[in-house]
């Protein structure tokens, strides 16, 4: 350990991360990252210290009870070379080169988003009624989705592969960001930045690599299906990162089924015709009411809001 003030360590590490902002972060630059990190224990915290203060000056979430960042971290998603430079470094230094990371468990209630910050600089964005498992340690970097979705910001690691486990998909990353759904028969994956590599357990020979901008589903009988999608459909499939429901032509059905997982006070849809409507706009995951009413002025259907466990749009019949 060095003599070195703390202040002046946190200077160091604050110029390291104003850095990796930029454009131009090299492996040079890595390499040297790393030897400071290895001079003294202290710089690991004061690094990651340094990377949650840089992300508070990029424009936060929508201030939302709904939304919910752990550790501290109001983050701002803009600063990726924050979290993608020095994510190897780091946590080779924690622990004095040994990573002791062990197993976490999280999980958020129904209308609850969590961020979490994980330990190798990684950061994990919890959506609704979702439950995942981080095991992280010197070999790898493994999170299982138990249920609900997850879109994950992975830290540069060449050395240890970032593996999510959905059911039977598999869903392998370096240094990229995508999310994973897990649902009935399989798992919906978005990429949003880089490469993942995905197959179905049991049937590794058969992998599919899918690039930033494209999206997959890995079924549980190993079949994988992908496609391309325009940057503008995965920003509004990734809305709920900031509390939001995105919706350009969905059917009326659709749009209630995705409020529903935020809300435990439900939307019915009653009339059938009324469901195959088709319905835009941007709303609060946690305002089922004001959706209602936007569909009510809309489409000029009857609104129900008297029952307190449901609302009712349409009148069966119509």
């Amino acid at each position: 350990m060095t003599g070195r003030r703390a202040s002046d360590i946190d200077a160091d590490a604050a110029r390291y991360v104003a850095r990796m902002d930029g454009d131009d972060w090299s492996d040079a630059q890595e390499r040297d990252l790393e030897r400071w990190l290895a001079r003294d224990p202290r710089h690991a915290g004061a690094l990651l210290r340094a990377q949650a203060a840089w992300m508070t000056l990029d424009r936060p979430f929508p201030a939302q009870s709904a939304v919910r960042e752990d550790a501290g971290v109001r983050a701002g998603w803009s600063r990726r070379r924050v979290l993608a430079g020095g994510g190897a470094a780091v946590a080779a230094a924690v622990g004095g080169g040994v990573l002791l990371f062990g197993g976490t468990s999280y999980a958020t209630a129904v209308g609850e988003i969590r961020r979490v910050p994980l330990a190798d600089g990684s950061i994990a964005a919890i959506n609704t009624a979702s439950a995942i498992d981080v095991s992280l340690d010197d070999a790898a970097r493994n999170v299982r989705i138990e249920r609900g979705e997850a879109w994950f910001q992975v830290a540069r690691d060449k050395r240890r592969p970032f593996v999510v486990a959905a059911g039977r998909a598999r869903i392998r990353a370096v240094g990229t960001a995508f999310s994973v759904r897990r649902r009935a028969g399989g798992a919906d994956v978005l990429v949003t930045e880089g490469v993942v590599e995905v197959w179905a357990e049991g049937a590794e020979g058969h992998r599919v690599r899918l690039k930033a901008g494209s999206r997959g589903f890995v079924a549980d009988d190993a079949a994988i299906e992908q496609a391309p999608a325009a940057p503008s459909a995965i920003d509004r499939a990734l809305a709920w990162r900031n509390g939001k429901v995105d919706l350009a032509g969905d059917r009326l059905d659709s749009a209630v089924a995705e409020f529903n997982r935020y809300n435990r006070r439900q939307l019915v849809v009653a009339d059938p015709v009324v469901a195959a409507e088709r319905f835009d706009g941007v709303f609060r995951t946690d305002d089922p009411e004001g959706f209602a009413q936007a569909v009510e002025v809309s489409l000029g259907v009857p609104v129900d809001l008297s029952d307190p466990a449901q609302i009712r749009i349409g009148r069966p019949g119509l």
